[in-house]
């Protein structure tokens, strides 16, 4: 696809165009950098990302928040570890606000709180990915909501409002490690996280030039 966000400061290791409610993943090496871009506007992506060398240490949204100062995340926010070791940082973001605490959809959550029976959620999504990783279930934590905006009122409640992302929104994610990241491209239809009616994005993956 041609557009403004397609040219990268830098080699080009992988671009893919990710399926509305799919999941994908890359191993990525320190240094370069991940660029998922919302093509069409308000479509929520689930993030996960390990170390690839010791995948027990993952992705943390406590620590995450506690050591940035803040629920969202946005350009410069460092992604930390569990073990407290940054993973990857933001250095490019065109939208802000990105979640932190909504975690992800599946099958039994949208059970409950629609009363439906949906076929598949970012949880199946994450299942099926980290299988090819050698990895399960187990492995998935609470994971990062890009594009997706969850405003907290001061009573404390919350919920998932209109996605902020236009379309071509980006956010540049630079591993700090070598990585594996594993997304969701958010199949939900019951609530605004994929604007009611996912579609696809734009996963490149790129090593800039010195």
């Amino acid at each position: 696809m041609n557009d403004k966000h397609s040219k990268t400061p830098g080699q080009v290791v992988e671009d893919t165009i990710v399926p509305a409610c799919k999941p994908w993943s890359a191993e990525v090496r320190k240094g370069d950098v991940v660029r998922l871009i919302d093509l069409e506007g308000q479509q929520a992506v689930d993030f996960l990302c390990y170390n690839l060398t010791n995948k027990d240490e993952r992705y943390n949204a406590a620590n995450t928040i506690k050591l940035n100062n803040s629920i969202y995340l946005g350009q410069d926010t460092v992604l930390w570890s569990v073990r407290a070791q940054p993973l990857m940082t933001i250095i490019a973001d065109t939208c802000g606000s990105h979640d932190t605490i909504y975690g992800c959809c599946s099958i039994e959550i949208d059970r409950v709180r629609f009363d439906k029976e949906n076929s598949w959620g970012c949880q199946q999504n994450f299942e099926s990915e980290l299988v090819k990783h050698g990895m399960s279930e187990k492995d998935i934590a609470a994971n990062i909501n890009f594009f997706m905006y969850v405003p907290v009122r001061e009573d404390g409640q919350i919920a998932i409002a209109d996605g902020l992302s236009k379309p071509g929104d980006y956010v540049d994610l630079r591993a700090e490690m070598d990585v594996l990241v594993v997304l969701s491209n958010c199949p939900e239809r019951d609530n605004a996280a994929a604007g009611y009616e996912p579609t696809p994005i734009r996963a490149i993956v790129y090593r800039p030039t010195a």
